[in-house]
C-alpha cells in the first residue's frame, strides 16, 4: 500500500484500537514516510515513442554520448527538504522565508563516459529562449570545451538535449547543425523522458550536498559556489555508473512498454 496512512495498514491487516504513536514507532522498523514522485502524465503516443526510441538507440555506444541538461538551484533548496528527526528538549532550527524561495540559479552541465562538463551558470536575469541558449552554449560549451577536443572525438560525439522549446526549436536545431552537430549526431528525444536521462541522477547528487541538513544560502552567488564545489567531489566513477545505466535503462523502457522507469 504505496504512501497509505498508519491507521489504513494497521486496518488492512484488521489490527484496531493502537494508537498512532504506536502504529508509527512500528512502521519505522519497516518503512519509511516518502512523499509521491512527481513526473508529467504519459499517454499512449508518450508510450510509443519512448518504445521507438530504445529500440532506435539500443545498439548505441553510449559512451560516446553527452547527456546534457539544466538545473535550477534557489537559496531555500526544494520544498520539504528541510525536515527530519530532533533529539527531545532540542529546538527546530530557524529557516529563512523568502518571497518566492529568494530567487535561483540556472546551471547547465553535461556527462560523458566518465567526465563531467561543466557545471557552467546561466547570467542572472537571462531567460534561455532559442537565441540565448545557442549564444550560451557557443560562450561555455563549445568556447571552453568542445573546441580543446580532438577531430575523431568530435566526429563520434552524440549530442543529448531534452524537448525543451529553446533546445528543439527550428533556431537552435538549424544552429547546432552549422556547428556539425545534426542527423544521426544530435539524438532524438521522446517527450516526458527525465527518468532517461542520467545527467537527472547527477542533479540529484549534488543538490543532496548542497542542501544536506537543511542548508540555506544568503546569496545567488553562495548557492553557486556550493553547486561548483558539489560538483567538483563527483568523481569519475560515479558519473561513470550513470552513463553505463543507459543500457538497463533502455531494455527497462521496453519491458514496461513504454511506461516510467526507476531512477
Amino acid at each position: 500500500m504505496p504512501l497509505a496512512t498508519s491507521l489504513a495498514i494497521f486496518q488492512s491487516c484488521n489490527i484496531t484500537g493502537v494508537p498512532k504513536s504506536t502504529r508509527c514507532a512500528i512502521l519505522r522498523d519497516m518503512a519509511k514516510v516518502r512523499k509521491a514522485e512527481r513526473r508529467p502524465p504519459l499517454n499512449k503516443t508518450h508510450k510509443l515513442k519512448r518504445q521507438d526510441w530504445a529500440k532506435k538507440y539500443l545498439k548505441t555506444d553510449f559512451s560516446k554520448v553527452l547527456w546534457t541538461d539544466e538545473m535550477r538551484v534557489s537559496l531555500g533548496g526544494p520544498d520539504g527538504w528541510a525536515r527530519g528527526w530532533i533529539g527531545k528538549g532540542q529546538r527546530a532550527p530557524v529557516r529563512l522565508r523568502r518571497q518566492q524561495g529568494g530567487g535561483g540559479v540556472l546551471v547547465w552541465a553535461g556527462i560523458i563516459k566518465d567526465d563531467l562538463v561543466g557545471p557552467f551558470r546561466v547570467e542572472d536575469g537571462v531567460k534561455l529562449n532559442s537565441q540565448s541558449y545557442c549564444q550560451f552554449l557557443e560562450d561555455t560549451f563549445f568556447k571552453q570545451w568542445y573546441r580543446k577536443k580532438s577531430a575523431s572525438f568530435k566526429k563520434n560525439m552524440i549530442f543529448m538535449q531534452d524537448n525543451a522549446p529553446s533546445h528543439a526549436s527550428k533556431y537552435s536545431t538549424a544552429w547546432l547543425a552549422r556547428k556539425g552537430i545534426k542527423e544521426e549526431k544530435l539524438m532524438t528525444w521522446p517527450p516526458c523522458s527525465p527518468d532517461l536521462n542520467p545527467i537527472e541522477n547527477l542533479w540529484s547528487i549534488i543538490k543532496c550536498e548542497i542542501y544536506k541538513e537543511g542548508k540555506q544560502y544568503t546569496s545567488l552567488n553562495s548557492v553557486w559556489e556550493a553547486v561548483v564545489a558539489a560538483a567538483r567531489n563527483v568523481d569519475g566513477e560515479q558519473i561513470k555508473t550513470l552513463t553505463e545505466s543507459m543500457d538497463g535503462r533502455l531494455l527497462s523502457v521496453l519491458a514496461k512498454k513504454g511506461g516510467y522507469i526507476g531512477r
